[in-house]
């Protein structure tokens, strides 16, 4: 039987959680990863060596490997120390070392995928060293991915500094694809610096696959504060088209009070509401189902359960 062939655009924890609990599934994946992250040891080195973000992408290959998870260790850890060096994680400047003797991210991703035996395909959104940019609704113009998450602001658009350069293979995946997952993720740096490409939103209007897109369990603090999950596809429609989303998946799972009181206070956070009232003229398929669970403090995806709903939607 013919592997189904799945596309994911995303970047962060967020990416990493569905590829996590799709990998060892008989598909066949491809993640997208964005590369305007400016913060912590990602953004030094983009200053230093003029580069792509490659945080996320490190990531995503060590959730990827199919090494005992010592490696994993290794790739994730983080220096402590009082040179230039403090915070780095020795993934990234392995990356950074591809990097510089390849001259192609895509290609030090692919050594580094070898290297790690990932069974699967991680890309780069571009080549190009990107700046995240956004227009509050204020008025004010805030530059970088970092800055923008910060700033509290809520957004009116959301741009590249320079005109981006997406990666042939990119699209070449998504024109091929049997599904594209729209992930989980921060709505404004992780998720829609992929939809504002114009080679990507004519790619996902083209395709044939179908358009899922898994909804953010929390809101952001400032971002998308009272933010449903109509509010949520509206938001990335603004970018790609009307009805260009095929179905929207979210969660429904009742959270305790004290957990929900927790978020509330220590990080401003709210459970996104599924407020069916403002679906009702919509066309996209909604699938709702009890898909949280609670890990070290933290609410999260269950990977297991997410896992069967995205592979139940393919296998239809």
């Amino acid at each position: 039987m013919k592997k189904k062939k799945v596309v994911i655009l995303g970047g962060g924890t967020g990416s990493s959680r569905i590829l996590m609990s799709l990998k060892d599934l008989p598909l066949d994946i491809t993640a997208i990863i964005t590369v305007s992250d400016n913060g912590h040891s990602t953004g030094i080195l983009r200053k230093e060596f003029t580069v792509p973000a490659m945080g996320d992408i490190r990531k995503v290959l060590s959730n990827l490997s199919t090494l005992p998870d010592e490696v994993k260790q290794i790739m994730e850890y983080r220096l402590s120390t009082y040179s230039d060096l403090n915070n780095h994680s020795i993934g990234n400047l392995i990356l950074t070392a591809y990097l510089k003797t390849t001259g192609s991210m895509q290609t030090s991703i692919e050594r580094l995928s070898e290297l790690l035996q990932v069974k699967h395909t991680v890309l780069p959104l571009s080549e190009d060293n990107l700046t995240l940019m956004g227009k509050a609704v204020d008025g004010a113009i805030v530059e970088g991915e970092e800055e923008i998450t910060k700033s509290g602001k809520k957004y009116e658009r959301i741009f590249y500094k320079e005109e981006p350069h997406v990666l042939p293979k990119v699209i070449e995946k998504i024109n091929d694809a049997d599904l594209v997952i729209i992930s989980i993720g921060s709505l404004y740096t992780s998720i829609l610096p992929h939809l504002i490409c114009k080679d990507i939103v004519k790619a996902l209007n083209e395709t044939n696959a179908k358009i899922m897109y898994v909804c953010n369990a929390m809101t952001q603090p400032g971002e998308t504060d009272g933010f449903g999950v109509s509010d949520h596809v509206n938001t990335l429609e603004k970018y790609i088209g009307k009805d260009t989303i095929d179905v929207v998946v979210a969660s429904n799972t009742v959270i305790a009070e004290d957990m929900l009181k927790k978020y509330e206070t220590e990080e401003q956070k709210d459970q996104v509401r599924i407020d069916k009232e403002n679906m009702k003229d919509k066309k996209y398929e909604l699938i709702e189902e009890d898909l949280l669970t609670t890990e070290e403090g933290k609410i999260t995806h269950n990977s297991l359960k997410l896992s069967s709903l995205i592979f139940s939607y393919l296998m239809r």
